[in-house]
């Protein structure tokens, strides 16, 4: 059978986010005497909050300069901003906001606009779908006339926003609007639910003219109803303060017959809502945003492009390999090299493909000071590798003294153009230098946690330097440190909260010493190659300050460091001998079993995971023994949780030996990943359970399965895949299927990329002038030209695979299913 003929596995279709909250400008001043703000941002899935900025104080144009990069775990409409006020006596004050239709956001992919921020309106503020199920019957009356009868059977919702951080209490009013008629009828209350199930059937009587005369058939006359709505609005039960407006849907009364007409339908914004009579300027907000959708077709679809991808390492010249075409056709766009390097790293051929492009890249290298130091294939993987592979690497080695930093910062500014009238310089040099010390001497100690993979690299790297410049002793420490100083933590030391390192983007202060300190890094990181040579600062006060640092030890520092993680022999300690730190946060965990079921029942905590343990503490940084432990080789199972349970959402259940732990995360995303990576590093358990009770053992019976012993054999089965990489979490067929929508985008270059070779293939001479595919690098032309016959024809061929897929989701999908919910008012 051909690959994906007649396969019943689904294909999965991910969703993907980066985004950077750059920078607002202009905001509306505070009304009191002080005009200045402190300002955060927020970013919602519809109404639902799932990261948050650091506070900017005292500022109308406040710079956030955050980064944010998560998978999408379920469906939604719109991705909005919102611009607060931080208040420490009131609420939050929301200022504007940017929300941005899921359809649109491809169009500000590779930008870098500023959004106008628009006034928060209540009546727009919506999310969610209603299920719904209507019918016109036809009736006679007792005088013989006859009527239309009007049945609204309200069913369900789903996705209904939480109120205040909890589940609301909804209702709905349904009604029948017309030019002189407003019918209302009203729900019963539904208490701490987003997903409140309703089945509630409401009947309206549809006035008819007095020409109406009963017809053989049954026929509705549009001209006497055409006007007339069926009107669905979702209410929050305020109790003692007003109620909330949740949502609303409307359905014209002539598109029903008397067929039974039932579908989904997404909760829309009333037709009022967001906008205002007066035109405001609130201020904007400058957003980069990447949104990414990936059908994942299922894996023996992928095989034929795996399999050249990976033989790219065999491929001589190594510029004739799928691999190296790529990253050729893609040269211009720095995050495509992405999904070539986790699919090499996962099939452990990222080393050998980073080698044998290094060695064709030096062969252009005239200079020994030059040698990778541009924006090139070598560079652009390495990069990449670093990040994947160094995380944990980075927390060991420079999270606990940037936490120092950050949280206690001292002034070092040493630019007199900058000092403040009352500030001493000197003070200032010495707290930098102190500071610089810190890092240096932590970083040349770190060898020993140097992963494995960045040793091999960089052993390659420096024997394939030496080689090439073999009378320059020290091209081969520039080779390494232009990697590890420069790309690495230097990069790290200016920007930790893009590399996990801290929680946000540090304050100006704070980001200005960072700055400073990760000039120094650079230079001193280099001085294992430039041996002694002066350094070269733009900055005459860098000049100056490192002047401090003309010490021998430095450069034998560095030297030995560079030595250790560039030799085959040094490498990481065994992966059990110390804990890697996976994830951290505050959540809530309900009670062990201590008190009744109750709002005191769930208690917020911080939460830690490593390859060891999943712990909790009290709160953050506090108290160094945790309040509880879970040893990672004791768990069973980690699974979702029935939002019924205990009528809250985003919960997830740890089964363990001992008793479930019930965690509550704070939103849909942080949820996801929690239970991702719990997943992740307990998958090699012997003992994992194949099924599980979805909701709790609650007043002697599961709520799910009804079963009376809580012993009883979970009732549905476990949702866990199989064994994964601890620490490297790849989806090896969603990089897969990336780099085949690369090629299908980049076809046009392609197919002149095999022009070309024909061409070369043909007229041996040499070229006279530029021409269309000089910056191709083509040292073989009919091997590459064979690479890109394979290519192009796989591609097609998964293109196939796409619309057949695509036209069976679009078949299956009716519009109006719970998958499929109907946008907008129905004609």
């Amino acid at each position: 059978m051909a690959a994906g003929e007649g396969s019943d596995e689904e294909a999965r279709v991910l969703q993907t986010l980066r985004l950077k909250i750059c920078e607002a400008k202009n905001l509306v001043p505070y009304s009191g005497p002080n005009k200045m703000r402190d300002c955060f941002c927020t970013i919602n899935l519809d109404q639902e909050e799932v990261f948050r900025t650091q506070v900017v104080e005292k500022s109308l144009s406040p710079f956030f300069g955050e980064e944010f990069y998560f998978d999408v775990p379920r469906t939604f409409q719109f991705l909005s901003f919102y611009i607060y006020d931080k208040s420490v006596i009131q609420r939050d004050l929301r200022i504007g906001k940017v929300a941005i239709k899921k359809e649109d956001l491809s169009r500000y992919a590779g930008k870098e606009p500023w959004f106008m921020l628009q006034p928060v309106d209540s009546n727009s503020e919506v999310q969610g779908k209603v299920h719904l199920e209507l019918k016109l019957n036809e009736l006679i009356t007792d005088n013989g006339s006859v009527c239309q009868q009007l049945v609204v059977h309200l069913k369900e919702c789903h996705g209904l926003p939480l109120i205040n951080g909890q589940n609301c209490d909804p209702y709905a009013t349904v009604s029948v609007v017309g030019p002189s008629r407003n019918d209302q009828k009203k729900t019963k209350v539904k208490k701490k639910t987003s997903n409140p199930q309703f089945n509630e059937t409401f009947y309206f009587e549809v006035t008819r003219s007095s020409s109406y005369t009963k017809k053989s058939q049954f026929q509705v006359e549009e001209e006497d109803i055409e006007k007339l709505e069926v009107r669905v609005d979702l209410w929050n039960n305020g109790n003692l303060v007003q109620d909330l407006f949740l949502g609303e849907v409307k359905i014209p009364v002539k598109m029903l017959g008397s067929d039974s007409f039932q579908a989904w339908y997404l909760l829309q914004p009333r037709d009022n809502g967001n906008k205002s009579s007066k035109s405001e300027d609130l201020g904007s907000l400058r957003l980069n945003i990447c949104y990414s959708e990936d059908c994942v077709l299922p894996s023996e679809y992928y095989a034929p492009l795996r399999n050249l991808l990976l033989k790219s390492t065999e491929v001589e010249p190594i510029s004739a390999s799928a691999a190296y075409i790529l990253a050729e056709v893609c040269r211009d766009k720095y995050d495509t090299i992405i999904p070539l390097v986790r699919l090499l790293l996962h099939h452990h051929k990222l080393v050998q493909f980073i080698t044998a492009v290094a060695e064709l890249e030096l062969k252009d290298t005239q200079e020994a000071n030059t040698i990778f130091r541009g924006n090139s294939s070598v560079t652009r993987c390495l990069d990449e590798m670093m990040k994947i592979v160094g995380k944990h690497y980075l927390k060991v080695t420079l999270k606990p003294v940037l936490d120092e930093i950050c949280e206690n910062p001292k002034p070092c500014e040493i630019d007199r153009l900058k000092l403040k009238e009352a500030e001493n310089a000197e003070s200032h040099k010495e707290n930098l230098r102190n500071y610089v010390d810190k890092v240096f001497s932590t970083i040349v100690q770190s060898s020993i946690s140097c992963p494995t993979l960045m040793c091999d690299a960089f052993c390659s790297l420096r024997s394939l330097a030496a080689k090439r410049f073999p009378n320059d002793p020290h091209v081969q420490y520039s080779a390494v440190s232009s990697f590890v100083f420069l790309r690495f933590f230097a990069v790290a030391v200016v920007s930790p909260h893009t590399f996990h390192l801290r929680p946000h983007h540090p304050d100006a202060q704070t980001s200005r010493t960072l700055t400073l300190i990760s000039k120094a890094i650079q230079t001193l990181g280099s001085w294992g190659s430039l041996s002694k040579s002066k350094s070269s600062f733009k900055e005459s006060f860098m000049c100056e300050f490192f002047k401090m640092f003309q010490e021998e030890e430095y450069t034998e520092a560095v030297k030995k460091f560079l030595d250790e993680v560039s030799s085959t022999e040094s490498k990481e300690p065994n992966i059990m001998s110390e804990p890697v730190h996976l994830k951290e946060g505050e959540m809530y965990k309900r009670a062990q079993g201590r008190t009744r079921i109750g709002k005191k029942n769930f208690k917020k905590r911080w939460f830690c995971l490593t390859s060891r343990e999943l712990t909790y503490h009290k709160q953050q940084g506090r108290n160094k023994e945790p309040i509880y432990s879970v040893p990672v080789r004791n768990i069973l199972a980690v699974e979702k949780l029935d939002e019924n349970a205990f009528n809250k959402k985003n919960m997830f259940q740890v089964i363990h030996v001992e008793k479930t732990l019930y965690v509550q995360a704070n939103n849909c995303v942080e949820a996801s990943e929690w239970i991702e990576a719990l997943c992740r590093v307990s998958r090699c358990n012997q003992r994992r359970l194949s099924v599980y009770h979805p909701s709790a053992f609650l007043n002697g019976n599961w709520l799910c399965c009804k079963a009376t012993s809580e012993n009883t054999v979970g009732c549905t089965p476990c949702t866990a895949g199989g064994p994964a990489d601890v620490q490297i979490e790849i989806d090896g067929d969603r990089e897969t299927e990336r780099i085949y929508s690369l090629f299908a985008t980049n076809m046009p270059k392609l197919l002149k990329m095999q022009e070309a070779c024909g061409s070369i293939a043909v007229y041996q001479g040499p070229r006279k002038e530029p021409d269309d595919y000089s910056h191709f690098t083509i040292e073989d032309s009919v091997a590459t030209f064979q690479t890109l016959q394979q290519i192009i024809s796989i591609v097609e061929k998964l293109s196939e695979h796409h619309d057949r897929y695509q036209k069976k989701r679009s078949s299956s999908a009716k519009y109006g299913s719970e998958e499929n919910p109907i946008v907008g008012k129905i004609s």
